[in-house]
């Protein structure tokens, strides 16, 4: 479904991304894990169209998207829950999840999926009235992925989504993860917890200062004695 293509990305003189591939297969779970700085986020503001690469390509379903906008990439399935949730503070819940939704126009099908969103999140429609920004830490990131949904992704990336969350709400969202994929939509998951991200992933790419520097199964980099000592605290 994704492919990405020798891809630069440059901040000024910072060379942040240094020539990766990788790919992520229709129906797949794959995760991109890696220390602070790594360039986790930067890979996916650019598949997002949010950064411009120095050079390689973008394609989603065989199809050069490298300079396509952000709308256009929304347009064609790819959706992004973003670093720190960057839900709409001041407005309802209600109008968050509406504005998931807002490049499109089949209201019936609009309003089929807010209903199977108050389905997977049943918080948020006891809460649908309520102002975001009161929203308890793992409420924001349950809205932040319900918005994204709304868009109907074939892709969803996520970025962190486990981020400051408690043990148990950890657990929660990934089993949200885990249950959005087995209904039919392709991940791509930045994630700090890699025991977490490994053990729900069919593949994973390890970064490092901007480079790929493993990939595999997340079972095979779960046994991996690099992985554990880096990442699993082996």
């Amino acid at each position: 479904m994704l492919e990405i293509n020798d891809l630069h990305v440059h901040f000024g003189v910072i060379h942040a991304i240094k020539g990766i591939s990788m790919k992520v297969n229709d129906g797949e779970i794959v995760t991109l894990i890696g220390a602070n700085g790594a360039g986790k986020t930067t890979t996916l503001r650019t598949i997002s169209g949010l950064k411009k690469p120095s050079s390689g390509t973008v394609l989603l379903d065989g199809e050069d998207i490298t300079d396509f906008s952000t709308q256009s990439r929304v347009k064609m399935g790819i959706s992004q829950v973003p670093e720190g949730r960057r839900i709409f503070s001041t407005m309802t819940v209600l109008e968050n999840l509406e504005l998931g939704a807002f490049l499109r126009s089949d209201k019936a099908d609009i309003a089929a999926d807010m209903a199977m969103v108050y389905e997977r999140f049943p918080i948020l429609a006891d809460r649908k009235k309520q102002v975001a920004g009161t929203l308890s830490g793992g409420e924001q990131q349950m809205l932040a992925m319900g918005r994204a949904l709304m868009s109907r992704p074939k892709l969803l990336c996520l970025d962190e989504p486990s981020m400051g969350l408690a043990p148990l709400l950890v657990q929660e969202i990934f089993d949200i993860i885990r249950d959005i994929n087995q209904k039919g939509t392709t991940i791509l998951l930045v994630e700090q917890n890699a025991s977490m991200a490994l053990q729900i992933a069919n593949r994973a790419y390890v970064m490092e200062t901007g480079t790929i520097t493993l990939t595999g199964t997340g079972a095979e980099l779960m046994q991996s004695d690099e992985i554990q000592k880096a990442y699993l605290g082996g």
